[in-house]
């Protein structure tokens, strides 16, 4: 089969860097040019890679379709676009509906809402789909680990969380210019922090059967580092603030 992408942003591109790592079958991958300098770096590293300057070839030429547009742009293009019924389309487009994607696409198609994450180009994390598909979730599996979701209401509590991913970046950042400003070298400091979050998420997919918060507990000591640390970010508000942070970008998307 070929696989068809419009978009070729970061996620389009992490997607599709794990598909040519992965032991998934297909004849071409036709991009759309929309970011040259990425399509043309896919090009060079990929032979069954090819560019189209045009959408709609794209999607007479292939069978499964990735949407991996911004909304603002997804709004514009995807009504003016021809599918097939017998089309696969896989939308990454965060703030617009299954129910807005069948209208826009107006044949009876295969539609389903995708959550990737750019370590989906290692071929590790979650991928949460919307609505079950067992081709999908197949697709999904030999890049990560797929999450399927009947309601698309709680697909939204997904998508919210997946909001936090630069966010956690700006943490390790922030951290890591830390250790700079007291004379680590940045590599050092970067290695440092990057190897103690994946070692501490690690642990915690080992270690929460009985909850997150026994983790917590069972972290801090009487008077201890990590006992200072969590007292002082709660009083800070870090915590309450973060909660916040998910509600506004779940009432975004919740309309």
């Amino acid at each position: 089969m070929n696989l068809g992408f419009i978009g070729t942003g970061k996620i389009a591109y992490s997607v599709i860097i794990g598909i040519c790592k992965s032991k998934i079958k297909f004849k071409k991958i036709i991009i759309s040019e929309r970011n040259k300098k990425i399509a043309k770096t896919l090009k060079r590293k990929f032979k069954k890679i090819i560019i189209s300057k045009n959408n709609q070839e794209i999607i007479n030429k292939c069978d499964w379709i990735f949407l991996s547009v911004t909304p603002t742009v997804g709004e514009k293009i995807i009504k003016d676009l021809k599918f097939k019924s017998s089309h696969t389309i896989i939308s990454f487009i965060s703030t617009i509906t299954l129910s807005q994607l069948k209208k826009s696409i107006k044949v009876k198609a295969n539609i389903v809402r995708a959550i990737p994450l750019p370590p989906i180009s290692l071929k590790k994390g979650p991928v949460p789909i919307c609505p079950p598909n067992p081709k999908v979730k197949k697709f999904f599996n030999q890049l990560g680990t797929t999450v399927e979701i009947k309601n698309e209401k709680s697909s939204i509590n997904f998508w919210s969380t997946s909001g936090m991913m630069a966010p956690f970046y700006e943490l390790l950042r922030v951290m890591t210019d830390w250790l700079v400003k007291r004379g680590v070298k940045r590599d050092n400091a970067q290695k440092y922090i990057t190897s103690l979050f994946l070692a501490l998420s690690q642990d915690a997919v080992v270690n929460s059967k009985e909850g997150l918060k026994y983790l917590v507990k069972e972290s801090q000591t009487p008077k201890g580092l990590n006992e200072q640390g969590v007292k002082e970010l709660t009083k800070a508000g870090f915590y309450k603030s973060l909660e916040k942070t998910l509600n506004s970008i779940h009432k975004r998307l919740d309309k």
